[in-house]
């Protein structure tokens, strides 16, 4: 199938490495140093793999062909006279429009027709400044001799990754932490207070990495380097904004959100590989999935199926793929599966996470490598139009603070805490407690208290050491205080694309995909359907028990009733249920005292008690067993030994 719109370009999911000198000019050790770094970030692209140096710089890729395979745009690339270079990681999705409109072509000799060239003569013509024209996907790091000047850029939403730290006057950056633990001496100490929010959120907030002296950039930031006096500085270069515009005609919004979201699919269409869609089911990947269609494409489609009832999306994905038709594919996960993956997938992800879609999206990935390079994915559709539980939560809250009086609602509250546990997903034990007592909060409070993976007493009995750690929690009213949205709902939204679509998101995506050399891209965080979207008052797209108005509305033709009916659900695997059988051994193993003691991030004591609460059904614990399980692992892995090297080859 020829690319949309019959144009030949080229699109990179690349691995990135390099080091940039704070001081004086780097040698043949440096040079090493790089290539040991590119040489684990092999699977992020197995076609090809080149280092660059330069005085002050070494620059390294890692490629995977997309679109045309030609050398002319081997990566890294410079300009016509070398003064230039680029370690490029990404898709900028307009790069044709932008080489139009600032007619490139008429003032610089292409050698190729890639967005990697693209990104190279604008930053000549337009300077850094050329960042806000840009929509799409990318990391990336600009190294301009003329200027003196290095720039380590992450994309507006944090879609691919990017981490970095410093040592002995060199500033290194890769795309993976597993690149930077080839630093020779780096200092590995584990952040302690980055792992105590870890135990509330279920990821490690942005810019928190598992060790102290690497971070993650966020999202919209950029690092500018001065290379003669090492000198560098980190800023925010897209700020994330809602502005709602009043006085909207719901008939022209409706009109215009089919438009973006048709040419944000059309775009992300562009590829000269067989492109995939991972299909949940929901409102979002089935909006995707009939976009696509409307073009006249036709994708393989790739589907988890849970083995548990309550935690398995089959009958709406099977209604979606009779309706559209596509290339279908079922991946069967239980609870053997995930055990059979859970160290690979580790060595892959390089830190632990408690999300519980991470191996089956990874086995989801592997079962389409054969078919597909590309794998679309409805991530960000949430985000964007505030449609998670906790949205409407939210909006529950303020009918129930302001009509049930404070001792009735304390009465609830101590009934819903009596209701005996139960292991299915989202029942009704577990949300009349998580919402009663969430509810009593204050807004950003009770947006993470309503996810929380442990309270803050017992992160505090678990994680030694952290008795002066500010609240999770109180991060989070931090964050929430400095923005100066009025729509609470907007700032919710704000936290929620700053961290954890970062922080847990595309995590989960970008290294599941890349540990099978599949690019993800994510039509929904296209930055014209993510502005348009925040131009948009929030109850055009929460109204009452609803969610996803505006674009159940856009979609309205496309997709069949029975899709739009269906509850918001997220895909999970039944932990809680499989800790009491399944993984009943595993966590035996993983949960004793010596175990769990060799970290020196956990209380042995604190695991026991938990872990007999959740097999005698006291408390519901399986998400922070979960947790606790993959930190032990990871850190045997990751910090008493280099076990995770044995599965780093790409997929064959």
């Amino acid at each position: 199938m020829p690319p949309a719109g019959g144009e030949k370009g080229f699109s990179y999911m690349c691995g990135i490495a390099g080091i940039l000198s704070l001081g004086p000019p780097l040698d043949e050790q440096d040079m090493h140093v790089g290539s040991c770094m590119l040489s684990v970030l092999r699977h992020r692209g197995p076609n090809s793999q080149r280092l660059v140096r330069r005085n002050r710089g070494i620059l390294a890729n890692s490629r995977l062909d997309i679109i045309d395979i030609s050398d002319n745009a081997s990566l890294p690339m410079s300009n016509e006279d070398g003064t230039i270079w680029l370690a490029y990681n990404g898709e900028v999705t307009n790069f044709r429009s932008l080489s139009e409109k600032f007619g490139l072509h008429d003032r610089h000799r292409f050698r190729s027709m890639s967005d990697a060239e693209v990104l190279i003569h604008l930053y000549e013509d337009l300077g850094i400044g050329f960042l806000q024209h840009l929509s799409g996907y990318f990391a990336f790091c600009l190294y301009d001799e003329r200027a003196g000047k290095a720039f380590v850029v992450r994309d507006f939403f944090g879609a691919r990754p990017l981490f970095y730290t410093t040592r002995e006057n060199r500033l290194y950056f890769g795309s993976e932490i597993k690149a930077l633990l080839e630093i020779p001496g780096l200092d590995r100490a584990l952040d302690r207070e980055g792992f105590f929010h870890f135990f509330t959120l279920a990821y490690l907030p942005v810019p928190r990495t598992p060790f102290r002296d690497i971070r993650e950039l966020d999202g919209g930031h950029l690092i500018e380097i001065d290379l003669a006096t090492g000198h560098f500085v980190e800023r925010e270069y897209y700020k994330i904004d809602y502005r709602p515009e009043s006085g909207l005609d719901e008939r022209d919004v409706v009109k215009g959100l089919r438009e973006v979201l048709q040419a944000s699919v059309e775009r992300n269409l562009i590829s000269d590989v067989p492109v995939g869609l991972a299909l949940s089911g929901g409102v979002d990947s089935s909006s995707l999935l009939m976009l696509a269609k409307n073009q006249g494409h036709e994708l393989h489609t790739f589907s988890v199926e849970m083995a548990d009832p309550s935690f398995n999306e089959r009958e709406f994905q099977r209604i979606i793929v009779e309706h559209g038709k596509p290339i279908h594919h079922r991946v069967m996960i239980g609870p053997q599966t995930v055990l059979n993956h859970l160290a690979e997938h580790m060595a892959f992800l390089d830190e632990p996470t408690g999300d519980g879609a991470v191996i089956p999206f990874f086995v989801l990935a592997r079962e389409a490598r054969p078919y597909v390079k590309v794998l679309l994915s409805g991530e960000g559709g949430d985000e964007v139009f505030n449609a998670y539980e906790t949205q409407r939560a939210c909006r529950m809250r303020r009918g129930y603070r302001r009509w049930v009086p404070r001792p009735l609602r304390y009465l609830v509250q101590k009934t819903a805490e009596s209701l005996p546990v139960s292991h299915r997903k989202l029942s009704f034990d577990f949300v009349s407690k998580r919402f009663t007592q969430g509810a009593e909060l204050g807004v950003p409070e009770a947006h993470i208290y309503w996810r929380h993976c442990l309270i803050d007493q017992d992160i505090r009995n678990l994680v030694p050491g952290s008795a002066n750690i500010p609240s999770t929690g109180s991060m989070f009213r931090e964050l929430y205080d400095s923005l100066d949205f009025e729509d609470e709902h907007d700032r919710i939204s704000w936290l929620d694309l700053k961290q954890y679509f970062i922080g847990d998101l595309m995590v989960k995506n970008d290294r599941m995909a890349m540990a099978n050399s599949i690019e993800a891209r994510y039509p929904f965080i296209d930055r014209e359907v993510v502005e348009f979207s925040h131009r948009l008052p929030s109850t055009m797209k929460l109204k009452g028990f609803g969610e996803r108005l505006i674009l159940k509305q856009a979609m309205h033709d496309l997709l069949p009733p029975a899709i739009f009916r269906r509850k918001n659900m997220g895909l999970e695997m039944p932990h809680s249920g499989w800790f009491l059988n399944e993984f009943r051994d595993i966590g035996m193993t993983y949960f004793q005292k010596e175990r769990v003691g060799r970290t020196g991030l956990l209380e042995p004591g604190k695991v026991a008690s938990l872990w007999e609460e959740h097999l005698t059904r006291k408390r519901d614990h399986g998400r922070a067993l979960w947790c606790i399980l993959n930190l032990v692992l990871w850190f045997e892995m990751f910090v008493a030994s280099s076990d995770y090297k044995q599965y780093l080859s790409p997929p064959s």
